[in-house]
């Protein structure tokens, strides 16, 4: 392709030449043209011969007085080949065999090139525009001679490949137009004045450790275009960049994030002296910030670099004047470093008013962000709003959305579409109401944040096929225990269903059991064992007693079960498992009090056992049972 390229600057010299022959010496006849020969520089060889005719015909010429040499008329395309070819400096490389082509870089050729001047300059009749236009053309191939020589700088000095050296170039403009300024400022020096533009565009280069320092940043994991990006930013002082650098090292950045910390920072990063970033990083360690997190800090919020100090100070008190310490700031900005730095005051003030009208105070939000930040990131409009009018469709109050924000805030940040209305959906299809789905977000929000196909199918279908839930109380289930749709199935449900079955219970028994009782499937299977332990053999009670009354496990052993048994056996009466438990201490006082009364009226012979027994059954509701807050949470995974 080179050698393609420098025959047609031969060819284009040849047209050029032909042309000005002719208007020169119209008279002349074909024959008098000497044909290229193989390996013989025509150019050269014709242009002497003219000019020997021409001392031929005119010998008094040179005794006249020097008048300045007219101005060639010549046509644009050939104007621009040659106005090419005069520029571009690059000597036609050579090989054994090939067949020699003219480059503008020879001395002969050189010498004998019209001056440009006598087609750029103006006498009054040419157009100014077109003028215009050639000298653009001339920058524009100065700049891609200049793009040339930094590209064999990389390849030569640098030891780069010519792809490599060939994508870092072409992403280097503002430096190329750089070497190109100050190559031709050094013409003004004495020591340069007769150098060619290529010895001084390498000067300049050299000078500016160019080569080193893409080497030094390839070495640090940059990529070719934060190379590039990086060094336009420079302006020139390259030593800038190696500086800031070294200081980013300082700060425990590392890896890629120093270059995201350079694009993202500013163009003002390099002009900024050390001094001033070292106070801006030691006020943020005096509030909290660690100085080992400020790497972390800074390569994923590099913004803070670009920021004043009176900014960054005041960025800190908005948080501070919040309520939070310094600790809950310091890891507020660990856990979301962009949360100081990408957000304008306006942004955050208005989600912060906005999250105040859930019901929560300054302090309460304060507390809020210091334990999920990633909140300040979710846009109101397009997040929060949407997910607000959805928990409303599913019947949930204002006092209900305040209580997911405090309790799971993750559950603002996700996605509606994608995350949230699909596992509404397979709670609707189970046959859940929206009010009753809505409370059971309310009861457990983490339900949302469990994978719908990893998590909550598999537990519905272990329930059906392993656990003897019937279809029809599926939904009975999961509403009054959603927490079940978080547990592991390999760690909790199936250990659980297999010790109930080694009680003896029989599948379908199961079910029903599960269905009265949920929470049955989420009790640790080691504090289950001394109950049943204690209600076989020393209560001396039937299985048929546990599986009408699962609800058993739920009671501490040591604090109800017991001390009651006692009490029962100390009086000689007998109750239910559901009456003797499920009662406050003062009813079941009452009710032993009651039972032994009859007793006593029974053995004095003053009415039926069997009688009283049937009143106090029909006088005992559900109403009456303390079916709540018994729950131990030590039985709990």
């Amino acid at each position: 392709m080179l050698l393609h390229c420098n025959v047609s600057y031969t060819s284009s010299f040849s047209l050029i030449s032909s042309s000005l022959r002719r208007r020169d010496h119209p008279d002349e006849s074909q024959d008098t043209v000497i044909r290229r020969r193989h390996n013989a520089r025509s150019l050269s060889l014709y242009i002497r011969h003219n000019r020997d005719l021409k001392l031929n015909k005119n010998p008094n010429e040179s005794q006249e007085t020097f008048a300045p040499p007219p101005r060639r008329d010549v046509d644009g395309d050939d104007r621009s080949k040659l106005l090419e070819l005069s520029l571009v400096t690059r000597r036609t490389p050579q090989f054994p065999g090939s067949i020699y082509a003219q480059s503008a870089s020879d001395a002969d050729v050189a010498s004998s090139l019209p001056s440009l001047r006598k087609f750029l300059g103006s006498d009054g009749d040419d157009d100014g525009e077109s003028e215009m236009e050639m000298i653009v053309k001339a920058l524009e191939i100065r700049r891609k001679v200049t793009k040339e020589i930094i590209k064999e700088s990389l390849v030569r000095k640098g030891r780069f490949g010519i792809t490599y050296a060939t994508n870092v170039t072409d992403r280097l403009g503002d430096f190329v137009d750089h070497v190109m300024i100050e190559a031709a400022a050094l013409k003004r020096l004495p020591e340069f004045s007769e150098s060619r533009f290529n010895l001084r565009a390498r000067t300049v280069i050299e000078d500016s450790n160019f080569v080193p320092l893409v080497r030094w940043l390839k070495h640090h994991e940059f990529s070719y275009n934060r190379i590039a990006k990086i060094i336009c930013m420079s302006k020139g002082n390259l030593d800038s960049i190696r500086i800031m650098i070294e200081w980013l090292k300082t700060i425990h950045v590392k890896g890629e994030f120093i270059g995201v910390a350079f694009l993202r920072s500013g163009d003002n990063i390099l002009q900024r002296s050390r001094e001033e970033l070292d106070e801006v990083v030691e006020y943020l360690e005096s509030n909290g910030v660690r100085r080992e997190w400020m790497g972390y800090v800074v390569g994923r919020c590099p913004e803070l670099l670009s920021f004043s100090m009176d900014e960054v100070k005041s960025r800190v008190d908005f948080f501070l004047k919040m309520g939070m310490n310094q600790n809950d700031f310091g890891t507020m900005v660990y856990d979301y470093p962009k949360i100081i730095g990408y957000f304008s005051f306006e942004e955050m003030e208005k989600k912060i008013n906005y999250l105040k009208e859930f019901g929560l105070s300054t302090e309460e939000v304060g507390r809020l962000l210091a334990f999920k930040p990633h909140l300040m990131g979710c846009s109101i409009e397009e997040r929060w709003k949407p997910l607000v009018k959805y928990f409303y469709y599913l019947g949930i109050p204002k006092e209900g959305m305040r209580r997911i924000l405090v309790v799971k805030p993750i559950l603002y940040c996700i996605d509606l579409e994608k995350t949230i209305a699909p596992k509404v959906r397979f709670l609707q299809e189970m046959g859940i109401p929206n009010e009753a789905i809505g409370n059971m977000l309310v009861k457990f929000p983490s339900l949302l944040t469990n994978s719908l196909y990893k998590k909550i199918r598999p537990v519905v279908i272990f329930l059906l096929t392993r656990a003897g839930v019937t279809q029809k109380n599926i939904g009975k289930v999961i509403a009054m225990d959603p927490a079940l749709l978080g547990c592991s199935i390999g760690t909790k449900l199936e250990p659980n269903m297999r010790y109930y079955v080694s009680l003896g219970i029989r599948f379908h028994q199961l079910g029903e059991m599960i269905a009265d009782f949920p929470m049955l499937l989420r009790y640790n299977v080691d504090n289950l064992r001394p109950k049943y332990r204690y209600l076989r053999r020393t209560m001396i009670r039937p299985l048929q007693d546990l599986i009408e009354f699962p609800r058993f496990f739920s009671y501490s052993l040591e604090r109800r079960i017991i001390p009651r048994h006692t009490i029962m056996v100390q009086n000689r009466v007998n109750f239910k498992l559901r009456y003797m438990l499920a009662c406050t201490d003062e009813e079941f006082e009452r009710r032993v009090k009651e039972k032994v009364e009859r007793r006593e009226r029974f053995e004095a012979g003053l009415g039926s056992d069997s009688e009283d027994s049937q009143l106090l059954d029909e006088n005992i509701s559900d109403e009456e049972f303390d079916l709540t807050g018994s729950c131990e949470e030590e039985d709990l995974a």
